[in-house]
């Protein structure tokens, strides 16, 4: 059995539209399938919540029509006491996980590939908590940061989603992006802080602009932060951006938009199965693109294998 859990408001209501060309081909391919359209945020975890934990088949296959935040409410819902197969039919060519798993820019073909699978891939995915009355726990796929990174992802996630819409419709993201990115970092202030990684390695560092734990290579829109992610090898790269000035900041953004961000200084990367981040100053983090407020201290931890995917 399909369970299609489509964001119709995905980039300004395009979602919606996709989906009804989508769904023609499913009913084409004559297979047993069941829909869920959100209407707010939350809903697709909700739904997922309901599929694996009540519903009887042994094999199902929960496909996410939307963007990023779309899988990563679906990933927060998912019984991992079941089996359940994934699969991903990205609504934007911003999709981070789409960009790091290789998946083909047409919507028509990623489906085409989950209707007739013929590779699946074990993923990994992190596990982010912070402490504010209770300790709250959330999960990740694509990658999770503090500071720079999350403002960035904030812009392209809420605030602007139709100008960027229109920019990638016209091809004009990848300037966008770093423009974006350019802005936000004129306003930024760096902070002091340290990293303790699997518990015994600490590193202190004096000009922290952000800091990123990544399953997978890319956030932000396509801004490729971690290289070395590989997202099936039980490991988060972190990856420390951090500088003395603003323009060797600027320099490793423009590289790392086009996919080479370690030519300059102000950047450094680990490998960890977990890592403590404390920054001497409160400043926004995220969750595969959400920002969930502000804060000194999160702990991240990285579950080894537990997605079955359709790739």
């Amino acid at each position: 059995m399909y369970y299609f859990i489509v964001n119709p408001n995905a980039c300004q209501g395009f979602g919606g539209k996709l989906w009804k060309r989508l769904e023609r081909r499913v009913k084409q391919a004559g297979v047993d399938y069941k829909v869920r359209l959100t209407a707010e945020p939350g809903e697709a975890g909700a739904y997922t919540v309901q599929v694996t934990e009540r519903v009887a088949e042994t094999q199902q296959v929960i496909v996410a029509v939307g963007d990023d935040g779309t899988f990563n409410e679906i990933l927060e819902g998912l019984a991992f006491d079941r089996s359940v197969t994934l699969g991903y039919v990205p609504v934007s060519p911003a999709c981070d996980l789409a960009r790091g798993l290789h998946f083909s820019r047409s919507a028509g073909r990623c489906l085409e590939r989950i209707l007739n699978p013929t590779a699946y891939r074990y993923l990994d995915y992190g596990i982010m908590s912070y402490q504010e009355e209770t300790p709250k726990y959330r999960r990740f796929l694509v990658s999770c940061g503090v500071g720079l990174d999350a403002v960035v992802c904030h812009f392209w996630a809420e605030r602007h989603s139709k100008q960027r819409w229109m920019m990638f419709r016209f091809r004009a993201g990848r300037a966008a992006r770093l423009i974006v990115g350019l802005r936000k970092l004129v306003l930024a202030k760096p902070v002091k802080g340290y990293l303790v990684l699997d518990g015994v390695r600490k590193v202190e560092f004096n000009h922290i602009y952000f800091v990123s734990a990544h399953i997978h290579g890319f956030e932000g829109g396509g801004f490729r932060f971690a290289p070395g992610a590989d997202g099936s090898d039980g490991l988060l790269e972190v990856c420390v951006a951090h500088a003395s000035n603003k323009i060797d900041m600027g320099k490793m953004m423009f590289d790392a938009l086009l996919g080479f961000p370690g030519r300059h200084r102000g950047v450094h990367w680990y490998s960890c199965r977990e890592a403590q981040i404390h920054l001497d100053e409160r400043m926004p983090f995220h969750v595969d693109g959400d920002v969930c407020g502000f804060q000194t201290d999160i702990r991240l931890g990285c579950v080894e294998k537990k997605l079955r995917m359709i790739v």
